[in-house]
């Protein structure tokens, strides 16, 4: 559970990482769309996991790796848009955010599911047993 500060700090975070995806180092990246899911800051506020959604991108683990070789300029960006809120610029750990992938995974396991129709004699009796 992350206390008031941390959110308030990952947010901060997350808003500008975003914009600076948008528009000062998308030409780093191919073309390739990157969002910022979600921030998650370590309890000192020293460290940030920061979890990207990646569209329009041949290979997204390729993007994933040219973010990582370009953290320190990305971190020097941020640094110059908090400096003034921030005592301390976070580390900045990146990730992939796959969840928009096992969303679609799970919806295929359901769709997929053979699920027979439940009979009619038998529904109210399961559900209301001592009627």
């Amino acid at each position: 559970m992350e206390s008031k500060r941390q959110q308030k700090f990952s947010r901060l975070i997350q808003k500008e990482l975003a914009d600076i995806f948008q528009r000062e180092v998308p030409h780093l990246f191919a073309g390739a769309f990157i969002s910022v899911s979600v921030v998650r800051m370590s309890p000192d506020l020293g460290v940030a996991k920061v979890y990207l959604g990646v569209m329009m991108a041949q290979n997204n683990e390729t993007v994933l790796q040219e973010v990582r070789v370009n953290v320190k300029t990305i971190r020097h960006l941020l640094a110059q848009r908090i400096k003034n809120q921030a005592r301390i610029i976070p580390e900045l750990i990146f990730y992939l955010d796959d969840t928009a992938e096992y969303a679609a995974k799970i919806d295929k396991l359901f769709d997929n599911l053979e699920i027979p129709p439940a009979r009619e004699d038998d529904e109210d009796d399961e559900t209301y047993p001592n009627k």
